[in-house]
């Protein structure tokens, strides 16, 4: 979900070290102010004037007289605020008395992870609606992400956005979001001063002026790039999400390239995306940091109802075929982009999207229509795993990576 500030009143010292890591599971790097107590009105309205909290979690359980005068001052003083209660247990007439207050959603004791997933997947729900975000025509954030280094994930994300430029669209941001490795820069031959990190150091004060001064427009797309001096992934990092909101709100369409799947960082951008673009080859060291990748994001609690599976530089000759890629990591393929080493190799020479006239280019152009919810042209056709010694050592793989 999008929210970006998060609030908890909890004066139950037990609890607020039961709710904490569930926090930091589902919604990484969101910045969370703690009150220990149950504030009056005048210290609530010093907490939430600076900056009003998207999400509150507040203590009900433990005082049920002081939470619900809690609650009815938050909800006049921050109306837009989205407050999760907790409740000590599944009490209808308290539930009621704080739906008449204002509370969005419940949370009951002992807190789990099965009961905060799916708070917070109808929270985003109600968020996007209410704010016009994809939902109601805001654009379309995706997060394009290597299964491993090598697989031509930033390939598939700068052409991706070059698409969405020839299928008519003004406004289009693509943002190189790796940290360490990013290298939108050199494949599109351009630099700049600036860098998300300046953006997201402006997080809070970001308007249409300032942002014009942190992107380079290059061949009708807005493109926002990664530092020119490394940083690791498990540096402390500000939440990318007002940056993300941003975005949503001033551009048609959003394409986020990032680094390592396994960051916190990387998490919270593939949780704030509507859609993920999970980019493989068909080769078999890919294949199996695919399943190590798709088992991470079912941990963090990823939906794997956005995560669309994208197979690289896809040749029948090498590797496995899509039958088998599918059987061994249960999932559908989504897209297969073929290899064309010639036309990716001379657009990288010329700091050009790839050419659509090109094997590549047709296939990015087919991809997009899939991605806008219209059916591919062109199909790729599945082959039937192989009798041969190369489809034997496919399907031996397959049932190892499933073993």
């Amino acid at each position: 979900m999008n929210s970006r500030n998060i609030l908890v009143i909890c004066d139950d010292k037990r609890l607020r070290a039961e709710l904490k890591p569930l926090i930091s599971q589902h919604l990484p790097l969101t910045p969370i102010t703690e009150v220990d107590h149950h504030p009056d009105r005048s210290a609530l309205t010093a907490i939430v004037s600076s900056k009003p909290p998207t999400l509150c979690f507040l203590d009900v359980a433990s005082n049920k007289d002081y939470g619900l005068a809690v609650l009815a001052d938050l909800v006049s003083l921050s109306p837009n605020t989205q407050v999760v209660v907790i409740l000590a247990g599944n009490n209808p007439d308290l539930i009621l008395q704080c739906l008449r207050q204002g509370a969005t959603e419940f949370l009951l004791q002992p807190l789990n992870s099965e009961q905060m997933h799916p708070v917070l997947e109808r929270l985003s729900q109600l968020s996007s609606f209410q704010q016009g975000g994809a939902v109601e025509g805001g654009a379309k954030v995706i997060s394009v992400i290597p299964v491993k280094g090598a697989c031509g994930a930033s390939t598939v994300a700068a052409n991706l956005a070059a698409q969405w430029k020839r299928r008519g669209f003004k406004k289009i941001l693509l943002a190189d979001m790796d940290p360490s490795t990013g290298t939108i820069s050199f494949l599109l031959k351009i630099k700049s001063t600036y860098s998300f990190l300046d953006a997201l150091s402006r997080a809070g004060t970001l308007d249409a002026d300032l942002w014009k001064g942190l992107v380079t427009h290059t061949q009708g797309i807005d493109v926002l790039l990664s530092p020119d001096n490394a940083i690791d992934h498990n540096q402390d990092l500000r939440d990318p999400g007002d940056i993300i909101d941003f975005s949503r709100q001033h551009y048609q369409h959003v394409t986020l390239d990032l680094g390592g799947p396994f960051s916190q960082w990387s998490a919270s951008i593939a949780n704030a995306s509507d859609e993920i673009l999970l980019v493989t080859t068909n080769e078999l060291p890919a294949l199996r940091a695919a399943q190590r990748v798709l088992q991470n994001l079912d941990r963090i609690n990823i939906n794997r109802s956005k995560i669309r599976l994208i197979v690289n530089r896809y040749s029948t000759d090498v590797g496995l075929n899509q039958d088998t890629i599918e059987t061994a990591l249960h999932t559908e393929v989504f897209h297969v982009v073929p290899s064309d080493y010639e036309a990716v190799q001379r657009a990288l020479v010329e700091g050009k999207p790839i050419a659509p006239t090109t094997s590549f280019g047709k296939s990015l152009a087919a991809l997009a229509e899939q991605l806008a919810g219209k059916p591919e042209k062109e199909t790729t056709e599945k082959k039937k795993p192989s009798s041969s010694s190369w489809g034997s050592l496919f399907s031996s793989f397959a049932s190892k990576l499933n073993s």
